[in-house]
């Protein structure tokens, strides 16, 4: 759908409109991020317990990640392409309506007892988890550079009451779907369910005027008027290979160790002894430390850059690996703070190579840049996850801790060679 041009007309001509578009369009963001938080929790809880009560192995157990990682590919590819055509609303509300039909494929296939069914199922809904993560793009599209890590951390720090919320109704939902006589691990999906069809319809209804559209006509019209002096100009940007391929890494390498170490705790502490309620707790507070100090990381990545937090990245989810690697299987509080400190890793990776991409990129092409790298982050947790379970069965737990920790020690040389690179880019340019 096009934009009205007298709309677009409007903001080109105030900048205090383009300020209340930018806050309005961050308010849709949370809102819909905090229904999806909801949904994305459900497969990361259960999704390995499901398929492991439904085969009767563990070896298999990280199948269901990687099909959803698989799924959140495909959809990423899409919903890049979706909207860099038609805009962050539609491509928004195409994956997250997705992510919800996914949702009761799953909740079908386990309470028909159909393997084949809860694979496709876990596929589709996998659009879910990729959308949720890309929705973070949305609330930059109109920030200004200063604005950028600030935006992106306002839009994760919303996943937090659904995510921390989705794990620890893993019991009471349980008991939901066993009362009206359906597989007790659907239960999450239920709640997932419903959780991304709210996203969905949040962004389809509110989003409006779309902001990137208003992005593209405000930058179109800058570039025409810049000589004229008749409105403020926004500072060019111009496209950083160097720069995307180094953000690109960061969140690559982020999801890969944080998807592979996520997926085998809840096998590895239900094989020691834990119940669903710990195992939901101990997630839940991974899930929390993922997204609820968005806000402080967002500023230390305004404030102390972006490199700073990449190296950051590493260590923290280096130590966390090491962590996991040594604490006992049924240790509650061990486990608990080895999965903090990966979610907030994570969390530094996701946040600084976000806003490394957005330095990198310009809004003419950002949404189908931001689609391709997160087809790779999506690729990359799916191999995480995989991978993950193939080395707990044949190897151990301790093991995937320390191949983590290795993985994640490999961002500080890319981090220092693209930084390098940069520095002698614009010496070149200087001496020119």
């Amino acid at each position: 759908m096009k934009e009205d041009k007298k709309m677009i007309q409007h903001y080109m001509k105030s900048q205090e409109e383009r300020k209340k578009l930018y806050k309005r369009s961050l308010w849709i963001v949370l809102l819909s991020q905090i229904f999806g938080g909801a949904g994305l929790a459900a497969g990361i809880t259960v999704g390995a317990l499901l398929a492991q009560d439904m085969l009767g192995t563990e070896s298999f157990a990280g199948v269901p990640a990687a099909l959803f990682t698989l799924g959140s590919a495909l959809a990423a590819y899409l919903v890049g392409r979706l909207t860099q055509r038609l805009g962050r609303r539609h491509g928004l509300t195409f994956g997250f309506i997705s992510g919800g039909v996914g949702a009761i494929g799953v909740i079908v296939a386990a309470n028909m007892n159909s393997v084949l069914l809860l694979f496709i199922s876990l596929f589709v809904y996998g659009a879910g988890t990729a959308t949720n993560l890309m929705a973070r793009y949305a609330g930059t599209d109109l920030a200004s550079e200063k604005q950028r890590a600030k935006s992106v951390s306002i839009a994760m720090v919303a996943t937090t009451f659904g995510a921390v919320a989705g794990p620890n109704l893993v019991t009471p939902m349980g008991e939901v779907a066993k009362a009206i006589g359906m597989h007790p691990l659907a239960g999450p999906f239920i709640l997932a369910a419903v959780a991304y069809l709210l996203a969905g319809l949040t962004i389809f209804l509110f989003m409006r005027p779309d902001p990137l559209i208003i992005a593209r006509a405000l930058a179109a019209y800058e570039a025409k008027q810049k000589h004229t002096g008749s409105v403020e100009s926004i500072p060019a940007q111009k496209v950083s290979r160097v720069g995307i391929f180094a953000g690109a890494m960061l969140l690559v390498l982020s999801q890969v160790v944080m998807v592979a170490v996520m997926t085998m705790t809840p096998v590895h502490m239900q094989n020691h002894g834990g119940g669903l309620t710990a195992i939901g707790m101990v997630i839940g507070l991974h899930i929390a430390a993922m997204y609820l100090p968005s806000l402080g990381t967002g500023a230390l990545v305004d404030r102390i850059g972006r490199n700073a937090m990449a190296v950051a990245t590493a260590i923290t989810l280096a130590i966390s690996g090491v962590l996991a690697a040594f604490v006992p299987g049924d240790s509650f509080i061990g486990l608990t703070i080895a999965l903090v400190l990966l979610g907030l890793g994570w969390n530094f990776g996701v946040i600084s190579g976000t806003s490394i991409i957005i330095d990198s990129t310009t809004i003419h092409h950002r949404a189908k840049t931001q689609g391709s790298i997160d087809v790779w982050v999506a690729l990359g947790g799916s191999l995480g996850s995989v991978v993950s379970g193939v080395i707990v069965a044949y190897s151990s737990y301790a093991m995937l801790g320390f191949i983590g920790t290795s993985v994640a020690l490999m961002l500080i040389p890319i981090v220092y060679w693209a930084r390098l690179k940069q520095k002698r880019r614009e010496e070149s340019t200087l001496s020119a």
